[in-house]
């Protein structure tokens, strides 16, 4: 048995159009602040674009002193270190800063300078034996990496995506180290 039609059509529009067209609108509205700013947006200032920036480079660096201690203390792991820390030298450089090219093993200080917090700061010294340098230094990525995650979110744009990239790219050297130490 058919259905009967409805007793009385609609006029005007749909409520689905309605919702569409009123989503769209503010689609559209919220695309552009009409600054023509691309950082600047609704995520946040230009200084905590430029103080996360800073401070993603900082930690970089701090990271980059990490390996350079361990080297030292333990000039075997070069080979497997050497490439993790070459490529923390390279996410310092996105950040727009540079490292000393001083050689690892040319590093006296076994912990990071004081302007550049580590993840980790109990542990000021590289550990005696290669397996815990090697956890130690798996535990200080992971840990950047956590932090990095967690800011990315408070940033727009192209920061963001770099922090993302970078923040994998700890987690994954967290993990190469962490089968390293095995």
């Amino acid at each position: 048995m058919p259905y009967p039609p409805p007793p009385r059509v609609p006029s005007g529009p749909r409520r689905r159009s309605l919702l569409a067209s009123v989503a769209g609108g503010a689609l559209l509205v919220g695309c552009s602040d009409g600054t023509g700013s691309s950082e600047e947006g609704t995520a946040g200032s230009p200084s905590l674009v430029e103080r996360t920036r800073v401070r993603a480079a900082r930690d970089s660096r701090g990271i980059v002193q990490r390996y350079d201690a361990v080297l030292a203390a333990h000039p075997g792991l070069a080979e497997r270190v050497g490439p993790l820390r070459a490529e923390a030298v390279r996410h310092v450089e996105a950040f727009g800063e540079t490292v000393r090219t001083a050689s690892p093993s040319a590093s006296s200080s076994a912990s990071p300078s004081p302007s550049s917090p580590s993840p980790s700061s109990s542990s000021a010294t590289v550990p005696a034996t290669e397996k815990d340098a090697l956890a130690q230094l798996a535990a200080a990525e992971r840990a950047l990496a956590d932090r990095r995650a967690k800011a990315l979110l408070d940033v727009p744009g192209e920061l963001a995506r770099l922090l993302a990239s970078v923040a994998a790219a700890g987690a994954a050297h967290a993990y190469l180290l962490t089968e390293a130490a095995r």
